[in-house]
């Protein structure tokens, strides 16, 4: 698994920041700090790659997105259910491209071999040793309760989308991401593949390079 360990989730040190975060966007929970469990492993010191910048044949997928989430209906199975719910805990306040760049994370991650190869299994996916999770909102003690009817809506329709094969050429094959307002140690060590909205992605450039 490269220099993946532990859980990436959230650590309790950093729980004011997320709710700061998490008020700003309309989120229960921001979505990134997964967790510092990279301290004692190998240095990388990738630098950020890439920029901001919209080219035309970006523009053109953005569309083909656009058009492909519009035509989509909000339902599906459990894996879709799953995809849903974390779009809509994790990244309901971005925007559509800010959504489906989550959505993306995710998807990487059931294609990889250092992750399980479901949504549902990705989504609840622990830490070795059990005291974290990949994605906070899963094991933060709180119901999964969805009270904004229209925006899980969006996010239904944004899963169906990706689910049924929309173009992921947003984040350049991230498998993590954090909000802006953290700073955690492994994004010193992965290679920062795009930042959109509120968001900074990345991959780990061993298990790229190794698979």
């Amino acid at each position: 698994m490269g220099i993946l360990v532990a859980g990436l989730a959230i650590s309790p040190g950093h729980a004011g920041a997320e709710e700061l975060v998490a008020s700003r966007l309309g989120a229960l929970l921001d979505q990134g700090d997964y967790s510092q469990t990279l301290e004692d492993e190998a240095v990388l010191n990738t630098p950020p790659v890439g920029s901001n910048r919209i080219t035309p044949s970006a523009e053109a997928e953005t569309d083909s997105l656009t058009s492909r989430i519009a035509a989509a209906t909000a339902s599906g199975d459990d894996q879709w259910a799953c995809l849903a719910e974390a779009l809509y805990f994790e990244a309901r306040g971005e925007t559509t491209e800010g959504i489906a760049a989550v959505a993306e994370v995710i998807l990487n991650r059931v294609d990889s071999d250092g992750f399980p190869n479901t949504v549902c299994t990705v989504v609840n996916q622990r830490s070795a040793s059990g005291r974290s999770c990949q994605f906070s909102y899963t094991c933060d003690g709180r119901p999964e309760v969805i009270n904004e009817r229209a925006a899980y809506r969006k996010v239904g329709q944004i899963a169906r989308a990706m689910l049924d094969g929309a173009p992921r050429d947003l984040t350049n094959g991230a498998t993590f991401y954090h909000t802006s307002a953290v700073s955690p140690r492994w994004s010193r060590v992965f290679e920062r593949t795009a930042s959109i909205g509120a968001h900074r992605f990345y991959r780990d450039p061993i298990r790229t390079a190794s698979n």
